[in-house]
């Protein structure tokens, strides 16, 4: 069974490439990467190291790798002949990969009738929607209905936490040993691929929100109220106990809406909860707080980690998420100079006003009663900060 997976980095390698190999596939990383993409070429296997304790090593082998920026065309024929196509590159990336899926796609149908499955693994709502959707714009009106047969785009919900890492052997990937891999079976065109640690579902909305709700928002918060208190990772800020009791009031706030949304159990999910943060002090996970609140445009989203569950726990409660606007209000406080949409949300502060930078990168209206909160919030940080 051949895979294509787009995205030889350490998500790409340490967690979906694992399972696929596991499962039995030969598996062609595409990257434009070229000192990866050799090395793959070289070696055919990396190795995978847990983060804990066991220090356990897996050996990935059959795979290979070609740049799709070099060799565009070689791209298009492995997909032709793939049994699997997967993605783990960024939800901006997403785009810029629809041509080669698109052309790939095209290609097949030439060579066969065979149903093909497209799984974008991203922290995101939605992602392989989204990459059906600059797939299908790629495409003539007339061919539309046989690539709605025949290929199918279900969405996922992926969660392994794969820290920035440098390591001596450039292929080798230190992993968290908890993972979790849900796909939408509803979306399936064909037969399901049989890939082990993938969880199919009739409905992934619940499994989307409770893993974006507590594991992402929780950790954002941890590298946002982290940064704001000079802490250079996220094990560095949760082993802070006044931080890490903020983290865990944030978590009972989304856990607070997710449960009264979905009828979870609330034992269990509590359970959940105290898993999730356990994972967060993981003392063999070392991740700069710069890189979890990295692109914090993206994170501020409406629908996204920050936005949406203190939204719909307003909705659902009537009342306002007293820590979850904290988080908000730390993340636009976030001034990291090396990261440009921490920079764009400092000019837009300077150049608008809070009200207007809220309303911008949120879609909070301004003047309602959340914008306000975030507004309190943020005056209280920035007051304490200046006083340090």
């Amino acid at each position: 069974m051949l895979a294509v997976h787009f995205g030889a980095g350490n998500i790409g390698r340490g967690f979906i490439g694992n399972l696929l190999f596991q499962s039995g596939y030969e598996t062609v990383f595409v990257d434009v990467n070229q000192e990866l993409v050799d090395l793959l070429n070289e070696k055919n296997q990396y190795a995978v190291v847990h983060a804990d304790e066991s220090q356990e090593e897996l050996i990935i082998r059959n795979v290979s790798a070609v740049n799709s920026g070099n060799d565009p065309e070689q791209v298009v024929e492995l997909i032709a002949k793939a049994d699997l196509v997967t993605a783990a590159v960024g939800p901006n990336i997403l785009p810029f990969i629809a041509g080669s899926i698109a052309e790939g796609l095209r290609k097949r149908i030439e060579k066969s009738d065979a149903p093909l499955n497209i799984i974008a693994c991203e922290n995101m709502i939605g992602g392989s929607t989204l990459l059906k959707e600059k797939v299908f714009e790629k495409l003539e009106e007339n061919e539309k209905p046989l690539f709605e047969s025949r290929f199918g785009f279900p969405d996922a919900a992926v969660d392994r936490i794969v820290p920035n890492q440098s390591n001596e052997d450039k292929l080798m990937v230190k992993v968290e040993p908890f993972y979790e891999w849900a796909v939408d079976e509803t979306k399936i065109i064909g037969k399901r691929p049989e890939v082990e640690g993938i969880t199919y579902v009739q409905d992934l909305k619940p499994y989307i929100e409770r893993k974006l709700f507590t594991v992402n928002t929780g950790h954002a918060a941890a590298a946002y109220i982290g940064y704001q208190a000079g802490m250079r990772t996220i094990d560095e800020a949760m082993n802070n106990g006044e931080i890490k009791a903020l983290i865990q009031q944030t978590l009972q706030e989304t856990g607070r809406m997710l449960v009264s949304k979905y009828a979870f159990a609330p034992d269990e999910h509590q359970q959940y909860i105290e898993k999730i943060v356990h994972r967060f002090v993981n003392p063999y996970i070392t991740d700069e707080v710069t890189r979890v609140g990295r692109s914090p445009i993206r994170k501020l989203g409406h629908a996204d980690r920050l936005i949406s569950p203190a939204i719909q726990f307003l909705e659902l409660t009537g009342d306002i998420p007293v820590t979850l606007t904290r988080v908000i209000a730390s993340a636009l406080l976030y001034d990291y100079k090396e990261d440009p949409e921490a920079v764009k949300i400092q000019e837009t502060i300077h150049e608008k006003g809070m009200e207007q930078a809220i309303e911008e990168f949120t879609g909070i209206e301004a003047g309602s009663a959340l914008s306000e909160a975030v507004m309190e919030q943020y005056e209280q940080l920035k007051s304490a900060s200046m006083r340090k």
